[in-house]
């Protein structure tokens, strides 16, 4: 059984701050362990994006796989939301907005999020704690 059958897979960006600080969110709020983790900067994730024919264009966007299917952008955060716990699933009832109405958020904050935020010089490295919660090449 393939990983992604297991688990959900979140690329992020592994310099940036925001994106790092979202990883941190989401791992606190993942309490039936859903998701593994891989910055789009990682080896491991060469094999995932040429696996799913993910297009350039797409690599400044959180991406989200789960078993066969990709969820990009607003799309992806919304699914994402959904399997965190607390108050956090009721954001999924966004999902009625359409993404042409959505994406141009995700997409103004995506472009301005080194600017806001900051960016780091070298992807994250995750602690003795969280190395269980992100992909290794054994994974794959």
């Amino acid at each position: 059984m393939r990983i992604q059958d297991r688990y959900d897979i979140i690329l992020f960006d592994g310099v940036c701050n925001l994106c790092n600080d979202a990883v941190d969110f989401i791992i606190k709020r993942d309490r039936k362990n859903h998701f593994k983790f891989t910055s789009l900067q990682d080896n491991v994730t060469q094999r995932l994006l040429k696996e799913y024919r993910i297009e350039e264009g797409y690599l400044d966007s959180i991406i989200l796989i789960r078993g066969n299917q990709i969820f990009y952008k607003s799309r992806a955060a919304l699914e994402i939301s959904k399997k965190l716990s607390g108050i956090w699933p009721i954001l999924y009832s966004f999902i009625i907005l359409p993404s042409f109405l959505r994406d141009p958020i995700y997409d103004w904050i995506a472009n301005n999020r080194y600017k806001w935020f900051g960016k780091k010089e070298t992807c994250r490295l995750p602690s003795e704690d969280e190395k269980s919660k992100f992909l290794s090449i054994h994974d794959l």
